[in-house]
């Protein structure tokens, strides 16, 4: 017998033993740690039941969307765009009492550092960063295996905490360098997954500036938002959504008066809702007249 050439094989099948189970070990420390954010949540948030019936934001309704300080909370608004993680249950509770409808921010193609699941995302999933973003990379859309448990668990929590619909933002990765040789049809599997667990949880859901698959995927979304589409023109991609009866709302960061007013002209022909924002998308607003 080698005894040596033996030795090496032993080394080698425990070491492999050993990396399965760390492997193991880790999607159990990720799902461990997805299902204790979850239970983090105020008594009796955590098992709020579903709708009974999807609320889906219909065209000319009051939109806004607020991230960061100041806030303004307080302005008369139909649809309210907030962070999932950053919003508190408290704060959902007063605009709710209002009439206030709220739409949960996702981030579901892109990474970012400072989340409280951050570390459920293993390196696999991790591309290249998020240029202009830091602390954000672009995620590995087709791994499902990897990506769906944590994706489903934001979703839960906006469920939980009482949102009525789900911007899911970076879902055009097939159009950027994102570290991945993503395609149309990686990336229209990955939304339309999307959508049906939304869907699946009494949640709409909005297809955020993704333009080139609007036509294909009006049917999968129940509303539209994109930024800056009229600066780049690029609005008329999503008249599809409008055909369908569906609301499309608009972000522009313009402060130029003149390009304001024509740009708000131009809504008014296509039905869209426009806004004007700071890109810091704090509490400031501006609507056309």
């Amino acid at each position: 017998m080698d005894l040596s050439g033996y030795a090496v094989r032993r080394v080698f099948d425990i070491l492999s033993t050993l990396h399965s189970a760390i492997d193991r070990a880790r999607r159990v420390l990720r799902i461990l740690f997805l299902a204790l954010l979850f239970l983090a949540l105020p008594v009796g948030l955590a098992a709020r039941p579903a709708a009974a019936q999807t609320w889906i934001p219909t065209p000319g309704l009051r939109f806004d969307v607020q991230f960061t300080k100041p806030f303004a909370l307080d302005r008369p608004v139909d649809l309210l765009n907030l962070d999932l993680f950053d919003t508190e249950p408290a704060t959902i509770a007063r605009l709710k009492a209002r009439g206030v409808r709220l739409a949960c921010y996702v981030n579901a193609g892109a990474f970012e550092n400072w989340r409280p699941d951050a570390a459920a995302y293993p390196a696999v999933l991790l591309g290249k960063n998020y240029a202009g973003w830091p602390g954000e990379r672009w995620v590995d859309i087709r791994r499902l295996d990897l990506l769906g448990p944590i994706l489903e668990a934001r979703l839960d929590l906006c469920r939980a905490k009482g949102f009525d619909t789900v911007e899911a933002d970076n879902v055009n990765g097939f159009e950027n360098d994102t570290g991945f040789p993503l395609d149309r049809t990686d990336q229209l599997r990955f939304n339309r997954w999307l959508a049906r667990a939304a869907h699946a949880r009494g949640l709409s859901i909005g297809l955020k500036n993704t333009g080139l698959l609007a036509a294909e995927l009006v049917s999968d979304f129940d509303w539209a938002l994109v930024e800056s589409c009229y600066t780049y023109d690029e609005c008329q991609l999503y008249q599809p959504f409008r055909r369908a009866g569906k609301a499309v709302f608009v972000i522009e960061y313009v402060q130029n008066a003149r390009l304001r007013a024509r740009f708000c002209s131009a809504a008014r022909n296509d039905g869209y809702g426009l806004i004007f924002k700071r890109r810091k998308l704090d509490g400031r607003l501006a609507r056309c007249p």
